[in-house]
């Protein structure tokens, strides 16, 4: 354990700021009593005309005339050049009429928005000064490991600059974002500290604390800062382009499991599955559902979070190549990126019917099945010309009830081929008992949106 963070503290707090965030709202002028929807009680206070209580005509949880007025809120951040380019969360300053930033010495400053990126929630500021500002620098945050020691500063609970020490409990957590690379520690931080640096021992910023895990509101020992090696790609584009730039492949995929990988004869359960190629770029370059994507501008990759944090980074406009896995082979491709944000995915047409017979049971898989007609494509809101083996009824002690297939979904590929009849179906499972496989690679739909799923064959 250090005998002491106070060198570290003294060297990097003038480059911690507060911030306060002013906002003008409305608020209900003399609200009255609340009472529940159908209480005896708003009846009887409506009928003695009580003073502020809404009219009866109202609609309920109206409140009357409102008024206007100014809302203050704080935070935490960071100046990272001399300029006076400040790094904070999003949600400190959303929605924001005035921004005024408070040094450690006590000068303060209005801040104008350079740019948000609600994915990732940060924002970056600026602020004109006299002098070049003290400035903290970013570190890379893949390098740190879990049970090093961090520091949290900022703004807490609006008490002024405080700072924490703790380690970091776990690494590549994630929230809710698509983007979420979060680093968890045990440094305390609260509300106010949103927005404000975690530093390493070195002095450098590897994350901008963001959120914590709490029944109370405070903090408990479980926090979580966005890794800077996020949040510094995020920041230069945000003071480049005042918005966010990020590849987009065009792709919908889903993580590779076990029993996926030995249905397509994989030597391991890495990479990304392509369940989906909508017209875009993929497309364009000749990916096709059920490729597994092994390598992206010359790296592994790990997974889909891998995949599309790798994306994200990838410049836009330009050629990558990336490697899939079909049928057992690479297959090197060049794709021109395009650019995530103004992408549309569109829907591709399904295949068109080959033929239909009489609902069947598959005893194999447990499964109830009835070839697509156009009668259970309207029924199932999907185009006419949808094709497929619709799910009737599962089999709750069969396998498909394990992984999750229920009645509405459709089977359109299995063993990365059509099916439009349960022969096929039954065919595809042959050929995969005959090579030796433990499941067969099924192709599903569930209103509309696909996700790959292996059966046990055995």
């Amino acid at each position: 354990m250090p005998d002491s963070f106070a060198g570290i503290v003294e060297r990097v707090s003038p480059a911690v700021v507060n911030i306060t965030t002013t906002a003008v709202v409305s608020r209900p002028v003399n609200p009255g009593p609340m009472f529940p929807e159908g209480s005896p009680f708003s009846d009887l206070f409506r009928d003695f005309g009580i003073p502020g209580f809404p009219d009866q005509d109202m609609p309920f949880g109206q409140q009357g005339p409102t008024a206007r007025e100014r809302s203050n809120a704080l935070g935490s951040g960071f100046v990272v050049s001399a300029e006076g380019l400040i790094v904070t969360n999003n949600h400190v300053i959303d929605g924001a009429d005035e921004i005024e930033v408070e040094f450690q010495s006590g000068a303060r400053l209005p801040a104008k928005v350079i740019g948000t990126d609600a994915t990732t929630d940060v924002a970056v500021l600026k602020v004109e000064a006299d002098n070049p500002l003290p400035f903290v620098t970013f570190g890379d945050s893949d390098q740190a490991r879990v049970g090093d020691w961090v520091l949290a500063l900022g703004n807490p609970l609006g008490q002024g600059f405080s700072a924490s020490s703790g380690i970091i409990s776990a690494k590549a957590r994630a929230l809710t974002g698509t983007y979420d690379d979060f680093i968890q520690t045990d440094a305390a931080i609260n509300r106010g500290n949103s927005g404000g640096p975690l530093f390493n021992l070195a002095g450098e910023v590897i994350g901008v604390n963001t959120a914590i895990l709490s029944p109370n509101g405070g903090s408990i020992g479980i926090g979580f800062s966005m890794a800077s090696n996020v949040v510094s790609k995020v920041v230069q584009q945000l003071e480049e382009f005042g918005e966010t730039r990020r590849g987009w492949l065009g792709v919908k995929i889903q993580d590779v499991t076990d029993d996926i990988a030995d249905s397509l004869g994989l030597e391991s359960s890495t990479g990304a599955m392509v369940t989906d190629v909508p017209a875009g770029p993929a497309a364009d370059a000749g990916v096709k559902a059920g490729d597994v994507i092994t390598r992206f501008a010359g790296g592994e990759v790990a997974d889909t979070r891998d995949l599309v944090r790798r994306v994200a980074d990838a410049p836009v406009g330009q050629a990558v190549e990336i490697v899939v896995m079909r049928d057992g082979k690479p297959v090197t491709l060049q794709i021109t990126l395009g650019r995530r944000e103004l992408a549309e995915a569109a829907a591709g047409g399904p295949g068109s019917q080959e033929g239909s017979d009489a609902p069947r049971t598959s005893e194999t898989l447990g499964l109830t099945l009835v070839p697509m007609t156009p009668e259970l494509a309207a029924r199932l809101d999907l185009p006419q010309n949808a094709a497929g083996l619709v799910v009737q009824d599962v089999d709750p002690e069969g396998p498909a009830a394990g992984k999750g297939l229920s009645a509405g979904d459709v089977i359109v590929e299995a063993g990365q081929q059509p099916v439009a009849s349960v022969a096929d179906l039954e065919a595809r499972v042959a050929e995969a008992k005959e090579a030796g496989r433990k499941s067969v690679l099924l192709l599903v739909r569930r209103e509309g949106e696909p996700r790959f799923v292996a059966l046990s064959v055995e």
